[in-house]
C-alpha cells in the first residue's frame, strides 16, 4: 500500500468539482460540491445520532435502502436542518443534480453543512448546478475544489488517498472530510466522502465502514457537541476490475486496511484543526482488559476541557487526566495508572501506579508546546488498546462561536 494524491478523484472513474454559487455572501468562499462516478456504485453511510437530523441526511438514508449510489452533491453555509421546506429542498438538490449529470434522482446522496435553523434557497443551488457540473474533472484541482467547497470554519482542507492491491488488480481509496466545530465522538459528527473503485458489494462495504468508524471517526472530539447534519459516505465503483469482495477473507482484510488507513489520517486532520485549536491531542491507551474499557477512557480523555485548557498552556497537569479516567466510568482500578506526554521534542513520565511522581516541569513544557501531543495511558489491567482524538481549548473557540451565526 502507498499514499498517493487525489482525494475523492483518484479512484479510477471518479469526478468531482467544487464552485461558489451564491449560498455564503462571501464570492472567494465555494459553497457546492458534487462528486460523481461513471458507473454505478455500491455505497454506505453512517450518520449522526443526534435525534435532530438535518434533512439531507433523511433524504440520503431513503436513497441508500438499495444500497447503490452514483453522486453526491454537498453545499455549505447552510445546515438545511430545522427547516419547514428541508426535505423538499434536498430532494430538488438531487433532482436538479440528476437533470445535469443524467443519474438518477434517487441514486444520489444530498448532504448540507453551515448554520442551523436558517432557511435555505434554492434558487443559487439551481443556478450553479451547471456551471458545477462543467467544472468537473478528474485532477488534483478539482478534488481541492471540491474540499473548499464542504469547509466551513475549518483553516486547512482535508484530503488522503492511497493505492493497494485486491485480487491481483490495483486499487484505489480516497476521501475528504470536514470537521471543525461540533465535533464529539457519536458517528458521524463531520462530512466525510469515501470514494474507492474496488469491487465490493454493498453489504460488505457498510460492513467495512461500520466496523471501521467504531475506532476512527467515533474516537474524534473536539468540543463535546453532536452535530445535527453530518454523515460519512462511501461509494464503490468497481472499475478497478478486482473479484467483487462478497464475504469476509483476505481481500476483505486488505480493504478494511487500506479503508483504516485513509479514515485514521483524516481523523487526524479533523482533531487537529478544531476551531481555534494548536495542538492536536492523541490519546493512547493501553493495558486495558477489553476493547469497551480502552475506547471509553481515550475518549473521555480527550473530552476533558480541564484537560484541553491545561494542553493549551502546555502544563502537565496530569491529575486531570486520573480525574477524566475516573468519571469515565471504565471499570479500571486506578492504582495501577501510569500516564506519560509525548512530542517531537520528547517523553515525560508524570504518573505510576495512580500517583504522582517526580518530572521536570521545564522538560514537560518542552514536550508540550509542540503541535502535536501524545498522551499514554496504560492501565496495567489486561492486553488490549485504543486511540482517540482532540485538541486544545484555546481563547478562539469561544471567539468562533461567540458569532458564528451573525
Amino acid at each position: 500500500m502507498k499514499q498517493i494524491e487525489g482525494g475523492v478523484c483518484a479512484a479510477t472513474g471518479f469526478q468531482a468539482a467544487g464552485i461558489h454559487c451564491g449560498i455564503r455572501k462571501n464570492h472567494t468562499k465555494r459553497d457546492l460540491a458534487l462528486i460523481l462516478s461513471e458507473a454505478p456504485c455500491s455505497a454506505a453511510a453512517v450518520y449522526t445520532t443526534n435525534l435532530v437530523k438535518g434533512a439531507p441526511l433523511l433524504v440520503t438514508k431513503r436513497h441508500l435502502q438499495n444500497g447503490r449510489a452514483q453522486a453526491v452533491v454537498c453545499n455549505s453555509g447552510n445546515a438545511n436542518t430545522c427547516n419547514a421546506d428541508g426535505i423538499e429542498i434536498a430532494e430538488a438538490m438531487c433532482r436538479l443534480t440528476a437533470e445535469q449529470t443524467g443519474v438518477p434522482a434517487e441514486d444520489v446522496l444530498v448532504a448540507s453543512t453551515g448554520v442551523i435553523g436558517q432557511p435555505l434557497d434554492l434558487t443559487p443551488i439551481s443556478a450553479g448546478m451547471a456551471p458545477l457540473t462543467a467544472a468537473l474533472g478528474h485532477g488534483a484541482a478539482e478534488n481541492l475544489a471540491t474540499v473548499e467547497a464542504i469547509m466551513t470554519t475549518d483553516t486547512v482542507p482535508k484530503s488522503v488517498a492511497v493505492e493497494f492491491e485486491l485480487g491481483g488488480k490495483t486499487c484505489r481509496l480516497g476521501g475528504i472530510a470536514k470537521g471543525s466545530g461540533m465535533i464529539h465522538p457519536n458517528m458521524a459528527t463531520m462530512l466525510v466522502f469515501l470514494t474507492t473503485d474496488a469491487a465490493i458489494s454493498s453489504a460488505m462495504l457498510q460492513s467495512a465502514l461500520s466496523g471501521d468508524v467504531a475506532g476512527t471517526f467515533n474516537m474524534v472530539s473536539v468540543d463535546g457537541d453532536t452535530s445535527t447534519n453530518d454523515m460519512v459516505t462511501l461509494l464503490a465503483n468497481g472499475l478497478a476490475g478486482n473479484p467483487e469482495i462478497t464475504a469476509p477473507g483476505t481481500d476483505f482484510s486488505a480493504f478494511m486496511t487500506a479503508l483504516n488507513t485513509v479514515t485514521v489520517q483524516l481523523c487526524r486532520m479533523i482533531a487537529g484543526d478544531g476551531e481555534g485549536a494548536t495542538r492536536l491531542l492523541e490519546c493512547r491507551v493501553d493495558g486495558a482488559n477489553d476493547l469497551s474499557t480502552a475506547r471509553t477512557v481515550a475518549k473521555s480523555v480527550v473530552c476533558s476541557s480541564l484537560l484541553k485548557a491545561a494542553m493549551f498552556g502546555a502544563d502537565a497537569n496530569w491529575g486531570r487526566v486520573l480525574c477524566a479516567i475516573g468519571y469515565s466510568g471504565a471499570d479500571v482500578d486506578v492504582t495501577k495508572i501510569d500516564v506519560a506526554f509525548r512530542s517531537a521534542a520528547g517523553e515525560v513520565c508524570v504518573c505510576q501506579n495512580g500517583a504522582g511522581i517526580p518530572f521536570s516541569e521545564e522538560e514537560a513544557k518542552r514536550v508540550l508546546l509542540e503541535k502535536e501531543i501524545e498522551i499514554l495511558v496504560s492501565l496495567h489491567s489486561g492486553s488490549v488498546g485504543a486511540t482517540a482524538w482532540g485538541c486544545d481549548l484555546t481563547y478562539d473557540y469561544v471567539k468562533i462561536n461567540g458569532d458564528y451565526r451573525t
